[in-house]
């Protein structure tokens, strides 16, 4: 079986617009949470959210045809580029001719939707914006990697709601595996932050809303006081490549792509199944992938959304997964610091856990002051503090709507 491994990373998220500037916050513990910017959150029950801070588009693309974006795209290309410069191949027209592109995705441009719909009513259902649909639909983001730097292998969006950015990585793997590729942009984008998606969100009773004055204190997995998940946004792509043709270039291998798997709980539109079986399978079966037992893993990037299903049927899931190795694991949840990406969540998190292996370091769940014990929430979860500790193998699993399973499995070359 063809070997898959990482030779670029972009990122653009709510603790900076570059990678090293992600990672730098997560290290130091910063929070990306702050007081909604993108609209004005006064009539709004959820006044906070995890934006992307100080972007400038034109730094990454041209202007002009970034104006045709939305959101969501706009930060696809601008990490797609910066992977692209990574793994030195963004003038490389011979790789990037047969080079795909498949990204999870997991609503699309719905500040878009939003506002065409607004210009619909306003205007007796006569008018709107003529790139409505071109900006809107959740195939865009790739769509434009492909076009600004003349990608032309398969180009797909997957969309399996917050488990998109990890099955997007699933399949790119599988693709390159087969043959049908050599390099294969994979990742994630999102940007639902607006208003019709809060309120949205909100009347599930999904959203956190009670930190309105200390928002930096508001996503707290597996916390005890913990009221649901913060909107976040971004995107995130790896270059994913085989490993000969890696090693035939001289490109520098961050880490391997050793293993995905992937789930349906068949249960519930919005709420995980509780018992954990087949969360728990998901990640079984990228161990298995990836030719790992339990033991060997040192680091689980959680899901960890901060609300109270979540946290506690994962910790059952790890449980069923790892057995008595569950107890021996750094677990941490990014999510505390980034607020939850939706389609870009397992894309930021893969990253996180190529990162953990580069820098023998396990970010921690910040604002993690009282673990909810009498809630299930039982392992080890670092709270509060990174810790410098060697990082061989990581893994990073991410649950969707609908029960949408997804893990992947990242080695040391």
């Amino acid at each position: 079986m063809r070997r898959v491994v990482v030779t670029g990373l972009g990122c653009v998220s709510p603790l900076g617009n570059s990678v090293a500037e992600t990672w730098d916050a997560v290290t130091k513990g910063k929070c990306g949470v702050a007081t909604t910017t993108h609209y004005d959150p006064a009539p709004f029950k959820v006044k906070y959210s995890a934006e992307v801070k100080n972007f400038d588009a034109g730094a990454f693309m041209d202007s002009k045809a970034a104006r045709k974006m939305a959101r969501f795209t706009q930060y696809a290309v601008a990490a797609a580029k910066q992977a692209l410069d990574d793994a030195s191949i963004t003038d490389n027209k011979e790789i990037l001719d047969k080079a795909g592109v498949f990204l999870g995705v997991g609503i699309g441009g719905f500040e878009v939707t939003e506002s065409s719909i607004g210009s619909y009513f306003k205007t007796d259902f006569q008018r709107v914006p003529p790139m409505t649909i071109p900006e809107l639909i959740p195939n865009e983001a790739a769509a434009n990697i492909s076009i600004t730097f003349g990608l032309h292998g398969a180009t797909h969006t997957i969309a399996t709601a917050c488990a998109s950015g990890s099955d997007a990585l699933g399949d790119a793997l599988d693709n390159i595996r087969c043959g049908r590729h050599d390099v294969v942009l994979a990742g994630g984008a999102e940007s639902t932050i607006n208003g019709f998606s809060t309120l949205s969100f909100t009347v599930l009773q999904a959203l956190s809303s009670k930190w309105a004055d200390c928002p930096e204190k508001a996503s707290r997995p597996f916390d005890k006081q913990r009221d649901g998940f913060v909107m976040g946004e971004g995107a995130t792509i790896l270059v994913l490549e085989e490993y000969e043709h890696a090693k035939a270039r001289g490109a520098h291998i961050y880490a391997e792509l050793a293993g995905y798997g992937a789930s349906s709980d068949g249960y519930h539109l919005t709420a995980p199944n509780p018992d954990g079986i087949i969360g728990g399978r998901c990640m079984t079966l990228a161990m298995k992938d990836a030719g790992i037992t339990p033991a060997d893993v040192q680091y689980y990037n959680a899901h960890g959304t901060s609300t109270h299903l979540n946290d506690s049927g994962e910790t059952k899931m790890l449980h069923m997964a790892f057995g008595e190795a569950a107890y021996n694991l750094h677990i941490s949840s990014t999510k505390s610091m980034t607020g939850h990406c939706l389609g870009n969540a397992g894309s930021l998190e893969a990253l996180m856990c190529i990162k953990a292996i580069e820098n023998n370091f396990v970010p921690p769940t910040i604002d993690l002051d009282e673990v909810d014990a009498e809630g299930g929430c039982d392992l080890n979860y670092t709270p509060n503090k990174g810790i410098e500790t060697k990082v061989d193998i990581a893994m990073s699993a991410n649950f969707g709507f609908g029960g949408h399973n997804g893990c992947v499995v990242f080695k040391r070359v």
